[in-house]
């Protein structure tokens, strides 16, 4: 490990963290730095790890983050494998932590490590077609589970999430980022978005905000936030969960795919996983190229955000299909 890497900076602060917690470590693992800060913790007094994370400021307020392990604790009750918390030694969610040598301080959260693989590593593994539409049917059924779980549920007083609607998605300041004031783009392609973004939003107005289409959503189902493992699939990192469309979270479980040369037998399999569980209507299903274009306006906004991350793959290919498919349908 280089002490003089910037990410290990945040070490003191997971070492004090962990001292708000009724836990031991003997071990302290820096597995992710990208919004959150997130560490794999050992424990000798457990036969469990522990997932350590260092919460961004400035993203969910601290009722917000409450309101999050209120929802993945009833969706454990409810049968749905998500993050277990450990409650600090005062009977709290989180602990607010100096970060040392600044003047930052950050939300500290624990959960138990749910062991298993990363779904979009086991993709990779999987091998032949039918294994692969396999897996998105289960995505498809995991996605009904936890919208069921959440109209059926009567919220906790105090409970709050933010607000993913036409605002929230693509207006002037949407919680992702304003996507068209990226640099990459030319004044030409700019112009393309909004005009796309306008129609967009005029069809979200029409398609309309009823309790069967829209609800608390993870709003970041991709492969990345589900893990495999023998138990079936869980979900995990719940950090933009939101009040939202259902079809966006089934977007947001698919854009990733939209190059892909089987887009459209993917996009069967998860509807048809989803079907199994919560219906939806034939004006659901027209909805879902415009959500995949909505993610995807998302997606660039969140590049927008981070400079760090100029020049990657991933975004240059995300652009260009973004770009192509305002150009190629009237929306």
């Amino acid at each position: 490990m280089d002490s003089t890497d910037e990410h290990y900076r945040y070490v003191p602060a997971a070492v004090n963290a962990i001292e708000e917690f009724p836990l031991a470590a003997n071990n302290i693992e820096l597995v992710a730095h990208s919004e959150n800060v997130t560490f794999r913790v050992t424990s000798p007094d457990s036969n469990t790890d522990y997932v350590l994370r260092l919460h961004r400021p400035g993203y969910n307020s601290i009722e917000e983050l409450n309101s999050e392990r209120e929802w993945t604790q009833a969706l454990n009750d409810a049968g749905i494998a998500a993050p277990e918390s450990v409650l600090t030694r005062r009977g709290d969610y989180f602990a607010l932590i100096d970060i040392p040598a600044s003047d930052e301080q950050r939300y500290a959260g624990i959960t138990r490590w749910i062991e298993g693989t990363p779904l979009c590593d086991y993709l990779e593994t999987a091998s032949g077609r039918e294994k692969r539409l396999s897996i998105f049917t289960r995505i498809g059924e995991l996605t009904a589970a936890t919208h069921n779980q959440a109209a059926a549920w009567m919220q906790p007083r105090g409970f709050t999430r933010p607000l993913l609607d036409a605002e929230g998605l693509l207006g002037e300041a949407p919680r992702w980022g304003r996507f068209w004031e990226h640099a990459d783009l030319t004044d030409t392609e700019r112009n393309l978005l909004l005009q796309t973004r306008d129609r967009l939003s005029a069809r979200l107005g029409a398609y309309g905000m009823a309790p069967e289409i829209f609800s608390l959503i993870h709003a970041d189902i991709n492969t990345d936030n589900i893990v495999h493992n023998d138990a079936g699939l869980a979900l995990i990192d719940f950090d933009d969960a939101a009040y939202g469309w259902h079809m966006y979270d089934i977007a947001a479980a698919l854009v990733n795919e939209c190059w892909a040369a089987d887009l459209e037998a993917v996009c069967a399999a998860t509807l048809e996983g989803y079907r199994k569980y919560r219906a939806l209507e034939d004006r659901d299903i027209d909805m879902l190229r415009a959500f995949l274009l909505i993610r995807g306006m998302v997606t660039i906004g969140w590049f927008h955000q981070r400079p760090e991350y100029a020049g990657s793959d991933f975004f240059e290919e995300m652009k260009n299909w973004v770009l192509d498919e305002c150009s190629a349908r009237s929306w």
